[in-house]
């Protein structure tokens, strides 16, 4: 039998291409031109959807947790005097701490707590039996006591402590004292209580206008989040509270005059957290504390009441007396 060259090969050793010979190959393919295949339509972009603004906090731990706080507040403050000078006394003395704790933590600031805590307490305790003139007289006191207690330490940053500790001393407690100066007039209860809803009420107002309108920026370095139309819906609504509190709360008050104090409390309680967040920003925190879910630390609520007690107090005295 003839012997067949291998597959691929001639007789003579050249290599063949298969695909030529066999069915299928390049000689049985079909010519006819392939339409290339049509690339699918494009896909028209969906429009983005505008982001909805957050909040940024928790809001019902936020609102928990002040219902509750009111709640202790109110049931204090209309029971017994005292008891409410307590609430004020702890308040400072917490606040105190969680301002001192992040100076150190922050700056290596060490303001002595010990003379502070103590003196802060005091110092409302004074304002409530004594006046201003006892809250005075514990402010010089209580600085003096954190000078001599930062003797005991190295001289290391002394002067850097002492000055940190004399501002806490002001910041804190002697601001605070103005609310339970507050309370020693006949209607105290409710001096008090108009204090506390017009800066509720402003800072109400400022969110949420601010949260649904704001537009314009009011202090960007500062507190990036405040806009000018949320001061406006500050102002506005503490001006409507203080003109209601001032004609059915308070004691010869009338509404003009809860017009003019409302409109006091909006810009005091605005510099007053302006105030906080920059100091906040100098430390490079976002809260000065965790006690208290969806609101931060004590001092992050106490931010705008401080500046705002002594403005209330001295208008209250302007508008109908001591009591």
């Amino acid at each position: 039998m003839p012997v067949l060259p291998d597959a691929g090969r001639d007789a003579e050793g050249r290599v063949h291409d298969l695909g030529a010979a066999l069915p299928g190959g390049p000689d049985f393919r079909d010519e006819t031109p392939q339409e290339p295949m049509a690339s699918p339509p494009p896909v028209p972009p969906v429009p983005a959807q505008p982001e909805k603004k957050k909040a940024g906090r928790d809001l019902r731990a936020a609102i928990g947790v002040g219902v509750g706080l009111g709640a202790v507040i109110l049931a204090s403050l209309f029971i017994v005097k005292a008891v409410f000078v307590g609430v004020i006394a702890v308040a400072v003395v917490v606040g105190l701490w969680e301002l001192t704790s992040r100076l150190e933590e922050r700056k290596q600031i060490k303001a002595p707590l010990v003379p502070l805590a103590v003196g802060g307490a005091a110092m409302v305790v004074a304002g409530y039996v004594s006046g201003a003139e006892g809250a005075w007289v514990a402010m010089a006191l209580t600085s003096l006591a954190v000078l001599v207690w930062r003797m005991t330490e190295p001289p290391e940053g002394y002067l850097r402590d002492v000055t940190a500790g004399v501002f806490a001393a002001f910041y804190v407690p002697f601001l605070a004292t103005f609310v339970a100066m507050l309370l020693t007039a006949d209607d105290g209860p409710w001096r008090v209580l108009t204090f506390l809803l017009l800066t509720v009420v402003s800072d109400t107002g400022a969110y949420a206008i601010g949260w649904r309108f704001g537009r314009h920026k009011l202090a960007p370095r500062i507190s990036p989040g405040k806009t000018r139309e949320g001061l406006f819906g500050a102002v506005s609504f503490a001006m409507v509270a203080g003109a209601l509190c001032m004609q059915f709360l308070i004691d010869d008050g009338t509404w003009w005059q809860g017009l003019l104090l409302g409109l006091a409390v909006a810009c005091s309680a605005t510099l007053g957290d302006l105030g906080e967040s920059m100091i906040k920003r100098d430390l490079g925190i976002k809260d000065m504390g965790t006690l208290l879910p969806g609101h931060g630390g004590i001092m992050d609520r106490l931010d705008s009441l401080l500046p705002t007690a002594p403005v209330v107090w001295l208008l209250l005295v302007v508008f109908v007396g001591n009591g």
